[in-house]
């Protein structure tokens, strides 16, 4: 099949942005070149690898535009407007490493909603809009729900470093998986280790049987943290019920109307899952409110951990059904938290999501590539 050209591509994204106008948003753009030194900060740990990063002598460390969501927010909290609707539609670039084929500079489209009244309805609203505009396609939708996550972690019995550690490894599954190993006692501390902290703790100077001190942390920084990870080498092991009922979370992969009935169930010995769940609730009944057939959408606890750090709730996905080695072709959720950095404190809940309108002509045009 022949790929489709960019103007093919230009008049596919425009026809989505009026679509996206015609929902009732404003079109609004972003600067290409952004500053770096905050934003790379709030981009995932793949984003911010696969960002172009440059150097200007007056404006310091630029980033070209690897999204729009952050600069979109920035730009609206900065504002201090209120509920708000917008679409924009623009380039964004991302190295590429070890595949050829897929493009490093190519086109988004997208909508974000900003609306404290009713954070579940507008969750309802951005899912019913995208599934609609794509409903002509083989997709296979996804959701999620990152707050869930959260929540569970939340109310586990864990020192206050410990679950700060699981919630900064949320998104890295592998190192998530193996604090939970450590933490539960599954892993135990290497001798060595055990030794080293157990000397430490016993006001020994360590470090000065150490050698030649290389990379950017002073002693004073190492001893800080040789403090945390002796604290740590005394805390009691997460219990195995806690454990077990945290990978129930994790691994849940259902219905959705099956998924909240599993998620209730797991919540009366997680009581802080509680009020995430009652969201779940609210909002499977407002995107049945919207003509979402709830009862076939599928609900996987783990999507989006891979996906933007800055999603904090409300996660959701178009994938090709004959393309399941590439990005999906939409992709959204709901970033709170992000408009509260941005906001420097003060919040306005928000969802959106983005389109990729190369991919739909493709899908289209019946090309798998």
């Amino acid at each position: 099949m022949t790929e489709p050209c960019k103007s093919q591509i230009l008049a596919e994204a425009q026809r989505l942005r009026a679509c996206f106008e015609a929902a009732g948003a404003t079109p609004v753009d972003a600067d290409i070149l952004l500053p770096a030194e905050t934003l790379l900060d709030l981009y995932g740990e793949d984003i911010r690898a696969r960002a172009y990063v440059t150097m200007d002598p007056l404006h310091g460390e630029l980033m070209m535009r690897p999204d729009f969501t952050v600069p979109v927010v920035q730009a609206h909290m900065s504002n201090g407007a209120g509920t708000a609707r917008y679409t924009y539609l623009g380039e964004v670039f991302r190295k590429q490493e070890g595949d050829y084929d897929r493009a490093n500079e190519y086109l988004q489209v997208g909508f974000e909603l900003f609306d404290a009244e009713a954070p579940e309805k507008a969750d309802a609203e951005v899912y019913a809009l995208f599934a609609t505009l794509l409903a002509d396609l083989p997709l296979r939708a996804a959701t999620g729900d990152v707050g869930i996550l959260r929540a569970a972690i939340s109310g586990l019995k864990l020192s206050a470093p410990r679950r700060a550690a699981l919630m900064r490894h949320l998104w890295r599954p592998r190192r998530f998986r193996t604090l939970l190993e450590r933490f539960s006692g599954r892993t135990p501390a290497t001798p060595q280790r055990v030794t080293l902290l157990e000397a430490h703790a016993r006001g020994e100077d360590v470090l000065s049987r150490a050698g030649m001190f290389i990379g950017l942390r002073d002693p004073d920084e190492i001893r800080k943290r040789l403090d945390r990870l002796a604290d740590d080498l005394s805390e009691p092991p997460l219990t195995e019920g806690e454990l077990a009922s945290l990978d129930q979370v994790i691994t849940l992969k259902d219905m959705s109307p099956a998924a909240l009935e599993r998620l209730s169930d797991i919540a009366v010995d997680m009581p802080a899952m509680h009020d995430a769940v009652q969201r779940f609730e609210r909002r499977l009944d407002a995107l049945q409110a919207r003509g979402v057939d709830i009862d076939h959408l599928p609900f996987e606890a783990e999507f989006g951990r891979t996906t933007m750090e800055y999603y904090d709730g409300f996660v959701f996905g178009f994938s090709g059904t004959e393309q399941p080695g590439l990005p999906p072709v939409a992709l959204g959720g709901r970033y709170d938290a992000l408009t509260r950095i941005l906001g420097q404190g003060t919040a306005m809940p928000a969802v959106g999501g983005m389109i990729r309108p190369a991919s739909l002509l493709d899908l289209r045009s019946g090309d798998p590539a």
